[in-house]
């Protein structure tokens, strides 16, 4: 028996492929932990995705980084679409969610792996101002990995019509 539950409406599911591109393509996402006395915190946060894994970065200490250290439980939000309705009372939306484990990335190499995908996702061809601001700043960076163990992604059933007709 799996740990996650399976998609109430199918029909709505997107396939992996889907998902994984939706992943690729966005740049922020919210980030879900148990937080400060079983509150859950959410917190919006730029990422990358390579290999089934989600790359992030953080200050060494805080709300986050405390909760990470508590649970290594954590499930991850990115919404593609959004596109209200208003006469139909609808959404066309499209998103996907991981769910898996978090973790700080202590070894050296993974963290400077890390921090040179990061810095590539959001400031593509800057290799000398990139490796800089590595030197610089690495040390007070803490390098964050999230191993996805399960993967879902829905879009509206007006979505799902329209690839259909």
């Amino acid at each position: 028996m799996s740990d996650f539950r399976e998609m109430r409406r199918k029909r709505q599911q997107l396939s992996e492929a889907d998902s994984v591109a939706i992943l690729k393509k966005a740049t922020s996402g919210t980030l879900a932990l148990l937080g400060d006395n079983g509150y859950p915190y959410a917190v919006p946060i730029s990422y990358v995705y390579a290999e089934g894994k989600l790359y992030f970065h953080s200050a060494m200490s805080g709300h986050k980084v405390d909760a990470i250290r508590n649970c290594d439980k954590a499930s991850f939000c990115v919404i593609d679409r959004d596109n209200v309705q208003p006469k139909k009372y609808t959404t066309f939306y499209r998103s996907v969610i991981a769910f898996g484990r978090i973790h700080i990335i202590e070894d050296e190499a993974e963290k400077l792996k890390t921090a040179y995908m990061l810095g590539n996702r959001y400031n593509p061809n800057q290799d000398d101002t990139l490796q800089k601001e590595i030197e610089n700043g690495l040390s007070r960076m803490l390098a964050i990995r999230f191993d996805i163990e399960h993967l879902t992604g829905k879009e509206a059933i007006e979505l799902v019509r329209q690839h259909e007709g």
